[in-house]
């Protein structure tokens, strides 16, 4: 048990689990995984606001959400989340502290061949499962040298091995195409997420426009600059906001309070995140998932 895991045993891990909507502690086995893990999802957004607020109001001020103390106390306080280093850090600090055994790890997202992404990985009678913050798709993923297919409409979700290493495919509104996300199995360390996530302060597609998303009920709420997207078994549905609707959309979908929207918006936050994205898109994604390339012309 790591020191930081120790900061969260005084009345914080109750705290978190009762806010989760647990009745109690889940149990060390997959059924508890798996109710934890969906109730992060529907009750923890994965979010830039605490960055962009840094990022905005104060440049090179140290970013927010380093310790799994200070991201539960602000999601407590005000309903934030995180991206995934800060996130991927909270959620194997909780399941830690739980006593499951996790791990950090990293991945390289849309398989860039860099370690990007921060992720999290339990092992249960020898088993490994992927229990990722930022992807929140819904299931915990096995691991096991296997392909393995969720097929639903809302959290299509996919893995595979390869070699030494894993492809998760996700497919997260607006796009309408599965994204690769190379998994290294390898424990990681804090000071490994940290430096990654202080090398995002530079650059990242989350630190100038808004992005938070957040599983409601069976649906995903993704804001995305100014753009409300609304993903249902029924089909998905966008709208652009205007900047009162953009503020209360933060509220009502994603669970902010007042006081840290109304932070957001004078940082300047809000007034980027009605500009259109700034530099070159990300280059396209040619591979297909394993389903897709099992299907015959």
């Amino acid at each position: 048990m790591t020191h930081e895991d120790a900061s969260l045993r005084d009345g914080m891990i109750v705290r978190v689990v009762q806010r989760l909507g647990l009745p109690c502690a889940p149990p060390i086995s997959l059924d508890g995984l798996r109710a934890l893990y969906q109730a992060w999802g529907q009750h923890v957004p994965f979010d830039n606001v605490r960055k962009m607020i840094a990022l905005h109001s104060n440049p090179g001020h140290v970013l927010p959400g380093r310790t799994a103390t200070d991201f539960f106390s602000f999601w407590l306080e005000h309903g934030t989340g995180g991206t995934c280093w800060p996130g991927s850090n909270a959620l194997f600090t909780i399941l830690s502290a739980l006593g499951f055994r996790a791990r950090r790890v990293a991945g390289s997202m849309r398989d860039l061949g860099i370690q990007n992404h921060g992720t999290t990985i339990v092992t249960l009678d020898g088993a490994d499962w992927l229990v990722d913050s930022s992807l929140l798709c819904n299931e915990p993923l096995p691991l096991n040298g296997t392909e393995f297919v969720i097929d639903d409409p809302v959290f299509p979700t996919e893995s595979e091995s390869d070699g030494d290493t894993f492809v998760v495919w996700h497919r997260v509104p607006p796009s309408q195409n599965h994204t690769p996300c190379r998994v290294h199995p390898a424990a990681v360390t804090h000071d490994f997420y940290m430096h990654r996530y202080d090398e995002s302060g530079v650059r990242s597609i989350f630190n100038q426009r808004l992005y938070a998303r957040r599983n409601r009920g069976h649906g995903i709420v993704v804001l995305l600059g100014s753009t409300r997207f609304r993903l249902t078994p029924d089909g998905l549905l966008a709208r652009d906001l205007d900047a009162g609707e953009l503020c209360e959309a933060l509220r009502t979908d994603i669970g902010l309070s007042l006081q840290i929207v109304e932070e957001w918006r004078k940082s300047g936050s809000l007034a980027a995140s009605m500009e259109p994205p700034e530099g070159p898109p990300p280059p396209p994604i040619t591979k297909l998932p394993p389903s897709q390339r099992r299907i015959k012309p």
